[in-house]
C-alpha cells in the first residue's frame, strides 16, 4: 500500500511541475507578445514596392521594422530641414534611402550627420561621401542591351556613345528623358562628361535611329527582347530581369562611360541613441548580401557598391566604367538641358 502511495504522490508531483512549466511558458510567450517590436522611420526615394520587401525582409529576420516613408527627393530635403532646424528629432526619421543627388544636397546643406560603419569603408570613394555623411548601397547603371539575333549580323558590337551614334541602320530603343529621372540623368551626366556641344551631337545622330520614346524603364529592354529594337539603352536591373525570364539580350557595357543612379543610406540629425543605433544596423545590413538576395528574389537586379560581398564578387560587370566628372547642375539648368533637347532634336 505504501508504495502505491509513493507512487501516487510521485505522479501528482510530476503534474504539478508540468502545470507550472506549462503555466512559466504561457506567461513568457504572452510578455513576448506584450513587448513593444523596435519601429524606426525612413525617408526614401525608392518606389514603395522596393523598400515594401526591404522592410518586411528586415522585420521578418531582425524584429524590427522600418517604416519607410516615401517621397519625392524636394519633400525628403523639406522633412530633413526640418529636423535638423528642430532641437528634438523624435518626430522625424532615424535614417535616409535616397538617390545620391539627394544625399548629397542635404550633407551639402547640413541636415545630416556624419557616420561610417566597417562595411561602409569598405566601398569606394566613388560611391560615398568622404566625410562620411553618406554611402551608397547599390548602384544601376545605363547600358547597351542587344538583341542576340542583331548581334549575329555584326562583326563589331558598338561600345561606346560614338560608336553606337555612328552606326548604320541600327534600331535603337530609350526611355524618353522628359519620363525618368534615371533616362534623364544620362543627359545630365554626358554633358558634364563630355560637355554640351559633343553630348547634343551624339544625340542628334541617335534621334533618327529611336524607333520609340518609351514612357517606363522596362519598354526599350522588352523591345530588345522581342527584336522590334536592335538596342535598347537602359537601366542594367531591368535588363537583368528579362535575361533571366529568357529574353535573348547581351549586355555591352560602354567603354568610354556611362550613367548610373546610386542609391546610399544617411543619417538625420537629432536622432535619439536607441533609433540611431538600429538605423545603423539597418544601413550595414543594406551593405551585405543578404540585402542584394531579397531584391534579387523579387526579380530586381541592382550592382552593390562593396566589393566584399558575393553578390559583387559574381557581378559580370567589373570593367564598368562609370562617368566620373559629377553633373552639378541647378534644376533650371537642368530644365534648360532638357528644353534644348526636346527643341533642337526631340521635335525637330
Amino acid at each position: 500500500m505504501r508504495r502505491y502511495t509513493s507512487l501516487l504522490l510521485t505522479a501528482f508531483l510530476l503534474f504539478l511541475i508540468v502545470v507550472a512549466g506549462s503555466a512559466y511558458m504561457a506567461g513568457a510567450g504572452r510578455d513576448a507578445e506584450r513587448r513593444p517590436m523596435r519601429e524606426i522611420t525612413a525617408y526614401t526615394t525608392l518606389p514603395a514596392e522596393h523598400a515594401a520587401i526591404l522592410s518586411a525582409a528586415y522585420e521578418q529576420e531582425y524584429d524590427i521594422r522600418i517604416n519607410f516613408v516615401p517621397l519625392s527627393s524636394e519633400a525628403v530635403l523639406e522633412r530633413l530641414r526640418e529636423q535638423a532646424d528642430s532641437s528634438e528629432g523624435n518626430e522625424g526619421a532615424a535614417l535616409v534611402l535616397a538617390d545620391s543627388e539627394t544625399l548629397g544636397r542635404a550633407a551639402a546643406d547640413g541636415e545630416l550627420a556624419p557616420w561610417l560603419s566597417e562595411q561602409g569603408d569598405q566601398v569606394p570613394e566613388l560611391f560615398r561621401q568622404q566625410d562620411g555623411y553618406w554611402v551608397g548601397v547599390w548602384y544601376d547603371p545605363i547600358v547597351f542591351c542587344v538583341n542576340r539575333d542583331y548581334l549575329k549580323t555584326q562583326t563589331v558590337i558598338p561600345d561606346t556613345w560614338t560608336d553606337l551614334a555612328s552606326r548604320p541602320g541600327v534600331r535603337i530603343g530609350i526611355t524618353d528623358f522628359l519620363a525618368a529621372d534615371a533616362s534623364a540623368n544620362l543627359l545630365f551626366r554626358m554633358i558634364a562628361q563630355f560637355g554640351d556641344a559633343a553630348s547634343y551631337d551624339i544625340w542628334r545622330q541617335i534621334h533618327p535611329k529611336v524607333v520609340q520614346y518609351a514612357r517606363y524603364l522596362s519598354n526599350p529592354v522588352r523591345q530588345a527582347g522581342m527584336g522590334e529594337v536592335d538596342i535598347a539603352l537602359a537601366v542594367e536591373s531591368e535588363s537583368i530581369r528579362y535575361m533571366q525570364d529568357g529574353y535573348p539580350l547581351q549586355i555591352v557595357y560602354p567603354a568610354d562611360g556611362t550613367a548610373a543612379i546610386i542609391t546610399g543610406t544617411a543619417l538625420p540629425l537629432h536622432v535619439n541613441e536607441a533609433d540611431q543605433t538600429a538605423a545603423k544596423a539597418f544601413c550595414d545590413w543594406l551593405l551585405g548580401d543578404e540585402a542584394q538576395q531579397v531584391l534579387q528574389s523579387q526579380g530586381f537586379y541592382f550592382v552593390p557598391t562593396n566589393p566584399g560581398t558575393l553578390a559583387y564578387k559574381t557581378f559580370a560587370g567589373k570593367n564598368l566604367v562609370l562617368f566620373d566628372q559629377t553633373a552639378r547642375f541647378t534644376a533650371k539648368q537642368k530644365h534648360d538641358f532638357l528644353d534644348r533637347w526636346v527643341k533642337e532634336i526631340r521635335f525637330k
